[in-house]
């Protein structure tokens, strides 16, 4: 399986693209961040996020995808903004036939270090031992994106298992 994760936001908005191999191993393919200039109208910020998930979804070819879900912030602004970025990114996958899941964060953590309450640090440190990179993933971003990647191979595997598959 190869799985697209997400970490949606406006100005920086991760991605991480993991592979699950005939073992069940779990490797990196690419990973990394899109960004856009805070100065730009928020429907060019849009724009920008869609072409650019458009490009990576062209460019490998995923199989699935997972988004985190949008948790509750105490900036009504921020969180209208980051819910308008989410949906396009909904949009692209959608308009892929990519078949998709949406964690909370808790869950991601839980799926990656067994901790749902675990720090930046911790998630980071898991993904590169899980994925077996050379450093820790970076920025945090992007770590996080391979961690919700990652998390959504391991349920998909937990749900294949449980349907008998």
């Amino acid at each position: 399986m190869l799985a697209i994760g997400v970490d949606p936001g406006t100005e920086t908005i991760g991605f991480g693209i993991v592979e699950e191999d005939g073992q069940g191993l779990l490797h990196a393919v690419d990973y990394g961040v899109i960004k856009t200039n805070k100065e730009a109208t928020s429907e060019k910020r849009l724009q920008i996020i869609y072409n650019e998930i458009n490009r990576i979804i062209v460019l490998h070819q995923p199989h699935a995808g997972a988004v985190e879900k949008l948790f509750f912030q105490k900036n009504v602004t921020s969180a209208i903004a980051v819910g308008q970025a989410r949906g396009v990114i909904l949009l692209a996958l959608a308009n892929a036939g990519i078949e998709l899941a949406e964690y909370s964060p808790q869950e991601v953590k839980q799926a990656v270090t067994g901790y749902g309450a675990a720090e930046k640090k911790q998630v980071q440190f898991m993904v590169k031992t899980i994925l077996k990179l050379d450093e820790l993933p970076k920025p945090d971003d992007a770590a996080d994106a391979l961690a919700i990647a990652i998390c959504h191979i391991h349920a998909n595997g937990y749900r294949n298992r449980i349907a008998g598959n």
